[in-house]
């Protein structure tokens, strides 16, 4: 079974009702490591070493985290800028990361609406991601569409658990390898391969 790697990101969790509810979803799930930057490095000196260890260790990594100006919390880029090492995960000899999956797991405040052409920020979830994307390119990795939670700012704690709920059985068809390259491919959402859950069992 694939093992899952959440590299978590979010400065000011204890106002986040969302990214709450989703983290208490997936820490029961087996094979799934939940790791909280800003817990693990409040200074933000972040432990090369252990983190290429953490990634080694894993088939899947998830990036999740507010979908902060475009983008995600600077503890991802700094993140970034320090564990993928060129010669390691990228340039000659840099395979350490081959044909590993990563994807991002955000939330907006904004409706799937706003993220359009046509929309209030001109763009889409994906084409905003795009750093994300080249950047597991660049890794020789296969970087998945996202997982998205749209329209934080209004959504109902129903809703909440709902999506909570698509990530959690989003995680588990990803272990189970029920999620071909083929679907994701031509979906825009991973939320799109997963069918909104209707009832909530407690």
């Amino acid at each position: 079974m694939p093992r899952i790697l959440i590299l978590f990101a979010h400065p000011a969790l204890e106002k986040s009702r969302v990214h709450k509810r989703l983290i208490r979803a997936v820490r029961r799930l087996q094979n799934i490591t939940f790791h909280d930057l800003y817990q693990a490095y409040p200074d933000m000196d972040i432990d090369m070493e252990s983190e290429k260890k953490l990634l080694l260790q894993h088939d899947v990594i998830v990036f999740q985290h507010p979908f902060y100006w475009y983008s995600a919390p600077a503890i991802i880029k700094q993140w970034q800028d320090l564990v993928l090492e060129h010669g390691w995960a990228y340039g000659k000899g840099g395979t350490a990361l081959s044909h590993k999956k990563i994807f991002n797991a955000i939330t907006c405040g904004g409706s799937k609406e706003m993220y359009q052409k046509t929309g209030y920020n001109r763009y889409t979830v994906n084409e905003l991601l795009l750093p994300f994307s080249q950047t597991a390119f660049l890794c020789h990795m296969d970087y998945l569409p996202p997982f998205v939670v749209h329209g934080t700012h209004r959504i109902n704690e129903t809703d909440i658990d709902r999506h909570a709920v698509q990530y959690e059985e989003l995680l588990t068809a990803i272990q189970s390898g029920s999620i071909t390259e083929n679907e994701w491919q031509h979906v825009d959402y991973l939320n799109d391969l997963i069918p909104f859950p209707t009832i909530i069992q407690s």
